[in-house]
C-alpha cells in the first residue's frame, strides 16, 4: 500500500525530474509536463519505489527513482537530489536501477509475483483516502527464467524482453520495463 501524506516537498517532482533530464543526453530541452506516476510497495516499508512519466518536446519519458530516508551507501553517482518532506524530513532520491530494492520490486513485477502498489492519501487531519493511480501498469509476456532488468528512457523507443510492464494513462501508453 503506497501511503502519499499531504505534504510540501522541495523541490517538487517536476523540479528535480526537470533538472535531472537537463543532464541526461536523452532529456531533451524546454518545459515539462508532469503526467503521472506508478509506485511499488518495499516490503520493508522503507524505499518508496516510484515511476514518473513526463512528456517533454512532444516525447514521453520515463524516471524510475527511489525515495530514502539516508543515504545509499556507493551510490553517489546515482543520486537524483536530496528533498526536504514536510512528513518525512530529508529523501535522497536516487536513480531506479542503481537501487537493489527498486531493481528487486520491478524484478517481481516483471515475474508477475506483485503489481503495482495500490495509492491511499493520507490527509493533514489524519484521515486516509483510496486514489486512483493516473498511471496503470500491466504485466505482458512471459517471464520465464529472464534475469536481466532494462528500463525505457523513452516510450516511442521502448526496451523489449521476455515480459514487460506497460504503463496506461489518459491519452496513452507505453513499455516502461522489461525482463530480458
Amino acid at each position: 500500500m503506497a501511503l502519499l501524506h499531504q505534504a510540501t516537498i522541495s523541490p517538487t517532482k517536476l523540479e528535480f525530474v526537470t533538472d535531472y533530464l537537463d543532464n541526461m543526453p536523452w532529456g531533451g530541452t524546454g518545459d515539462v509536463d508532469m503526467i503521472g506516476g506508478y509506485r511499488f510497495d518495499d516490503p520493508a516499508g522503507e524505499v518508496g519505489v516510484e515511476g514518473l512519466l513526463v512528456s517533454r518536446d512532444g516525447r514521453v519519458l520515463h524516471v524510475p527513482c527511489t525515495y530514502r530516508g539516508e543515504k545509499l551507501s556507493s551510490a553517489d553517482e546515482y543520486l537524483i537530489t536530496t528533498m526536504k518532506h514536510s512528513a518525512l524530513g530529508d529523501r535522497w532520491v536516487y536513480e531506479a536501477a542503481a537501487d537493489p530494492v527498486a531493481v528487486d520490486c520491478y524484478l517481481k513485477a516483471l515475474r508477475g509475483e506483485i503489481s503495482q502498489a495500490q495509492l491511499e492519501l493520507e490527509k493533514t487531519d489524519g484521515t486516509v483516502e483510496p486514489v486512483e493511480w493516473p498511471v496503470r501498469l500491466t504485466l505482458h509476456g512471459d517471464p520465464a527464467d529472464g534475469t536481466g532488468l532494462v528500463f525505457s528512457d523513452e516510450l516511442a523507443a521502448p526496451v523489449s524482453g521476455r515480459s514487460w510492464l506497460v504503463a496506461e494513462w489518459d491519452g496513452g501508453q507505453g513499455v516502461v520495463a522489461a525482463l530480458r
